[in-house]
């Protein structure tokens, strides 16, 4: 059974620094993508990292600002989010495509994390 665990959301203050985790049991190949909900608004894409992790993609919006990152050897993906502003103010989710094929196509992802908040104050 996959199972999806994610951690590290939190409330900061704009232009503090989070860093997202997420733990992944029950595969052994695949790509990360981290998405995110705002209140009332459609689910975006963030990142994507491929399998050995020597290719990433982040949305414009957090280009220069959000890392994505994996360790292969404990199973686990990262987001680290700096220089915070209000608007990433959401519901942070982390998603795995068994396939390994590095996507921003929410629907290419296979099994999702249950989501940590994110809440970014002015």
């Amino acid at each position: 059974q996959v199972q999806l665990v994610e951690s590290g959301g939190g409330l900061v203050q704009a232009g503090g620094s989070l860093r997202l985790s997420c733990s992944v049991s029950g595969l052994s190949v695949y790509s990360w993508g981290w998405f995110r909900q705002a209140p009332g608004k459609a689910r975006d894409f963030v990142a994507a990292i491929s399998w050995t992790g020597g290719r990433t993609y982040t949305t414009d919006s957090v280009k220069g600002r959000f890392t994505i990152s994996r360790d292969n050897t404990n199973n686990t993906a990262y987001l680290q989010m700096n220089s915070l502003k209000p608007e990433d103010t959401a519901v942070y989710y982390c998603a795995v495509d068994r396939s390994a094929v590095l996507t921003v196509n929410e629907f290419r992802y296979d099994y999702w994390g249950q989501g940590t908040q994110v809440t970014v104050s002015s």
